[in-house]
């Protein structure tokens, strides 16, 4: 019973309208392209950006004015992805809460999901405002030297993660 209820929850969630408004490419291949578009950081990875432009400050020639903006806009985007991490786990049981019964109602599934993809939307596009905001704070030679650290700490983290396979 419950290998039937986990095959029709993924059935769902993965045959979904939601899903299907991006036909042009197959999910694996649209995350490496919107990580390039983000400029090599996926939405988790950003708030390491920002932790990371804080915590190497000096190195930057951060001023203090450009420190205290950056750490209340960090602080900001912790609470909204407390608060997205928090949403979207409350959909996802109103899903599974939804899909309890054995003859579901469809229409009340697809909308669910669709909540779903809608917080996880929300959610990104917050992210994006928050990327944008901070990079406004810094400068075009500061934003260079953070990109220059940001790569060179994603070729270490590559690098460990290759050792680890061997």
């Amino acid at each position: 019973m419950r290998k039937l209820f986990l095959l029709l929850l993924l059935t769902i969630v993965f045959a979904s309208p939601a899903y299907s408004q991006m036909t042009d490419m197959p999910m694996m291949g649209h995350r490496d392209r919107h990580e390039r578009m983000m400029g090599g950081a996926d939405m988790d990875h950003m708030g390491n950006m920002m932790g990371m432009c804080i915590e190497h400050a000096e190195e930057l020639g951060l001023s203090d004015d450009q420190l205290t903006k950056m750490n209340t806009v960090h602080r900001d985007m912790q609470k909204k992805q407390a608060r997205f991490k928090a949403d979207l786990k409350i959909a996802q049981i109103d899903l599974m809460e939804i899909m309890e019964v054995k003859d579901f109602d469809l229409k009340k599934a697809g909308a669910a999901v669709n909540k779903i993809e809608g917080i996880r939307t929300a959610h990104h596009m917050e992210m994006l405002k928050g990327m944008k905001e901070m990079r406004n704070i810094l400068t075009d030679e500061q934003f260079k030297k953070m990109q220059t650290m940001s790569m060179k700490n994603d070729n270490e983290k590559s690098g460990r993660k290759m050792m680890r396979k061997q």
